[in-house]
């Protein structure tokens, strides 16, 4: 019974799901745009101020140039390997034969 009841719900859910659903449509409200109106008189000109130069300050003098640091120590050079063993000669080969098939 538990089957049956799990299968009817999978098989329910799989036929919705196939069914096409209608597309919404939306309109958009019209756009409205202001028209600006005549152009107003010209105001009057303002008046002319009065200008003046300050004085110029004095230029600051330049700061002292810091020491150069001291060279770091060397370190000790390392000691050669030594050399390794040489290895046997080699046997020369037997009665072996091999034959490599032709495709």
């Amino acid at each position: 019974m538990r089957y049956s009841i799990l299968s009817v719900a999978i098989l329910a859910a799989l036929g919705l799901s196939a069914c096409e659903r209608p597309a919404v449509v939306v309109t958009p409200s019209p756009t409205v745009v202001a028209v600006p109106g005549p152009a107003g008189a010209t105001g009057a000109t303002g008046a002319t101020g009065e200008t003046k130069k300050g004085d110029t300050g004095a230029t600051g003098s330049t700061g002292a140039t810091g020491s150069t640091g001291s060279t770091g120590y060397t370190g000790a050079t390392g000691a050669t390997g030594a050399e390794g063993e040489k290895g046997d000669r080699g046997r020369t080969g037997g009665d072996t034969v091999v034959i490599v098939p032709s495709k």
